[in-house]
């Protein structure tokens, strides 16, 4: 079967035009940048004209920068799920990588890069750890370790050629998950320049011609299809070791001046993009909606029989549970319009029921004390100041929490497992907080747990005893759990928290 590359699409009689400039460097070849930024600029580029060609640079010693040559930047996606209640699949060849470079076999490729007038935006995803500095990186290292030491020679080489004029600097659109993607990005890049002396006149340069922007990126992108990799080259007629799936959803948020959103309107293709001067409203409705009410359902989820987001989406006590907490205890505490929200909702409720996307909730449980306290705690504050009582569905998901925690016992290795039923589950956290649970009176004894479970700071980094009547309802909860089971507490927190219907 022929390889899928510049020559294949014009054997199977497609549409064949690249990009002409190279506006585009970016730090990751990894799927999600290939799922979201570059289908994002693939489809500018179609739709308006925007004629952006992106030059991927790998960030670290072994990568997939020469598969990508191999292919001429050339690569499937698939999206496909549940959006506006049909299912979805779109399938294509996105053009929009033009090149691809290992610095660590072709440093002087990545400084051509960097000297390339045409030049305009960096892009990058290189993990919640990769905005971080290197102590031994060093300005004659080709290529220094880390990627901010990266982007400071890429700068500092960049400075040097083009004389630091005017319109020569860059706009940065980092996409770690990590808050202040882009502030912290400059402060690591300005600490680097001062680390090697690189002088007053480059650190004008920095802060006069170049934008850091901090982001906001939501896709879920499942990546190469391993299982489904045979039949789909079969369906497509070619082969690519490249294919990348995700979900139709998608949505970036980037903070900046207005000038970014006249030079990257990616907005004005139709594409997910939201350009405005604060993405903390964004933030924090994703934190509190999605991933709060994930952390909400996952517990009581798994503890009710459900493996998988998508079961709780589909049993209809779990969904009204999480329905419930959505509507009735999250959104109306966030900054945002009601009609922004409830789209946000209706699109990530069909998220969840992705049948292409099988998302366990024992992976999803993952660290769960410090995902409740960062992700569902506000909600639950923010719900107790506006209406003077606490939320029932939100109060139940942190006991179903609690006792999935505690039905865990440590064994010789040190894991700590539980049961459900004939299974056992494995409670994977930090080694304080499973020592911490172990340690408090049992299921037996609801009052008596929940009281120790919420007056540990340590856990939740405040005495949560002391919100008024929440260490009741959490026992309440809980002695309903070990005596009828967590279908009956969540049947109870339905009878007993505010009918709100999306």
């Amino acid at each position: 079967m022929r390889k899928l590359n510049q020559s294949t699409l014009c054997q199977l009689g497609l549409e064949s035009a690249r990009p002409t400039h190279v506006r585009v460097l970016q730090f990751g070849e990894g799927n999600f940048l290939r799922a979201f930024v570059d289908r994002m600029i693939d489809d500018a580029n179609q739709r308006i004209g925007f004629d952006a060609g992106v030059r991927i640079v790998q960030p670290i010693p072994r990568g997939m920068a020469a598969t990508l040559k191999e292919q001429d930047g050339l690569y499937t996606l698939i999206l496909r799920g549940v959006a506006e209640g049909k299912t979805v699949r779109d399938v294509r060849i996105v053009r929009s990588v033009v090149d691809a470079m290992d610095p660590y076999t072709d440093f002087e490729a990545f400084l051509a890069a960097a000297r390339d007038e045409e030049l305009r935006f960096v892009v990058s995803n290189t993990t919640e750890a990769g905005i971080a500095l290197n102590e031994g990186d060093r300005l004659e290292d080709a290529p220094p370790a880390s990627f901010p030491a990266k982007v400071t020679r890429l700068l500092w080489e960049r400075y040097r050629a083009l004389g630091g004029r005017a319109g020569t600097g860059l706009i940065f659109l980092p996409c770690e998950l990590i808050d202040g993607n882009g502030r912290q990005l400059e402060a690591c890049v300005r600490e680097m320049a001062r680390r090697w002396a690189l002088g007053d006149g480059f650190m004008a340069y920095l802060e006069r011609e170049n934008v850091f922007c901090s982001t906001l990126v939501d896709r879920i992108v499942t990546g190469y299809p391993r299982e489904e990799a045979s039949a789909l080259c079969a369906e497509l007629g070619y082969e690519d070791a490249l294919i990348d799936t995700g979900e139709p959803f998608g949505l970036w948020v980037i903070e900046g001046p207005e000038s970014v959103a006249e030079q990257f309107p990616l907005d004005k293709a139709g594409c997910p993009v939201v350009f405005t001067r604060d993405v903390t409203p964004y933030r924090t409705r994703k934190v509190r909606m999605l991933n709060g009410a994930h952390t909400t359902i996952v517990c009581a989820g798994y503890l009710a029989g459900l493996d998988t987001v998508r079961d709780c989406m589909m049993d209809e006590q779990m969904r009204a549970f999480l329905t419930r907490a959505l509507y009735g205890e999250i959104m109306d505490q966030l900054p945002l319009e009601r009609a922004d929200l409830e789209a946000f909702a209706q699109a990530m409720l069909e998220r969840f029921e992705n049948p292409f996307n099988r998302h366990m909730l024992l992976s999803i449980a993952l660290n769960s004390v410090s995902k409740f306290t960062a992700r569902v705690l506000p909600s639950i504050k923010a719900y107790l100041a506006a209406k003077g009582r606490l939320p029932q569905c939100l109060s139940l998901g942190l006991a179903a929490l609690i006792a999935f925690y505690r039905g865990a016992r440590a064994d010789e290795q040190g894991e700590y497992s539980g049961t459900r039923g004939a299974d056992r589950y494995v409670v994977r956290d930090d080694a304080h907080v499973l020592s911490a649970f172990s340690a408090m009176p049992g299921m037996d004894a609801p009052d008596a747990l929940a009281q120790a479970a919420l007056a540990d700071a340590s856990l939740w980094g405040e005495d949560l005893t002391l919100l008024d009547g929440f260490a009741p309802l959490v026992a309440s909860h809980l002695s309903t759990i070990a005596q009828s089971g967590v279908r009956a507490a969540i049947a109870n927190a339905l009878a007993e928290s505010e009918d709100v219907q999306p």
